[in-house]
């Protein structure tokens, strides 16, 4: 794909495709052309964090949402109604960008979700002055590391940290969470420059899903642990039994993750 771009490049005379906001590809490959400080490797590599980023994330993501709602009936029910309400009981009607924007309570569902399961656990960073925290001083260039999924379980901000409540991310209630208590996407300038589109693309999936079942969690959350790699991942494969909205009296299927 890179040598089709550079030739494709080559032939426009060293302008990118015209379009009113240029892709990513066409951002690194100008630079890459213009300037020589970006290899094809260093390209490749750009390209191959959105892609991992963008996929297993979210993926790791949404099995731990299910998980959760699937242990949680009046959650589900909740997700159900709004459902209903912003997009209609016809399952096949296609949701726009509107709709997701208005599904405020599955967005407290995900965010709670991401809280109690955060995907991205620790984040690195590098310091670039001297700083002092508590007493203690943090050379420049030391090496440090946040570690978001104890961050959210800090219960001067979170309030029986373990128990699933999407209420926290109320508005009434979110306000009252500090600026950086909650940095599922890491926080400042280097944070996740996909959040927003996490969010649609899990809102998107989540919809299809619960339009058209009711689930239900097969393990508990004591035997499903959490597993930190760069990623956290789940101990076991989670179960969750997926059952026809439309057909309640069937017993479903079984859908291992």
């Amino acid at each position: 794909m890179i040598q089709e771009k550079k030739a494709q490049y080559l032939r426009n005379g060293g302008v990118c495709e015209k379009r009113k906001r240029k892709a990513l590809m066409d951002m690194l490959l100008e630079r890459h052309m213009k300037f020589q400080d970006m290899t094809e490797d260093d390209i490749r590599e750009e390209v191959d964090t959105f892609i991992m980023a963008g996929h297993d994330s979210i993926a790791i993501s949404i099995i731990w949402t299910l998980f959760l709602i699937g242990h949680h009936p009046e959650v589900q029910a909740k997700l159900h109604e709004e459902l209903n309400r912003i997009l209609g009981k016809d399952e096949d009607v296609p949701i726009s960008v509107a709709d997701l924007n208005n599904l405020h309570y599955m967005e407290c569902v995900i965010k709670e979700s991401n809280r109690i399961y955060t995907v991205v656990p620790i984040y690195g960073r590098q310091v670039c002055e001297d700083i002092n925290i508590c007493g203690y001083t943090v050379p420049k260039g030391s090496s440090c590391l946040a570690l978001s999924y104890y961050l959210h379980r800090d219960e001067s901000v979170f309030p029986a940290p373990e128990r699933f409540d999407p209420d926290r991310f109320l508005p009434e209630n979110a306000a009252n969470i500090p600026e950086y208590g909650f940095i599922p996407f890491s926080a400042g300038p280097r944070n996740c420059i996909g959040k927003v589109f996490a969010m649609l693309e899990m809102k998107t999936i989540l919809s299809y899903i619960l339009r058209r079942f009711v689930l239900k969690s097969l393990d508990g959350r004591d035997k499903v642990l959490p597993v930190m790699h760069v990623t956290l991942n789940n101990s076991i494969p989670v179960r969750i039994r997926f059952r026809c909205r439309q057909e309640d009296t069937l017993e479903g299927d079984l859908t291992t993750y």
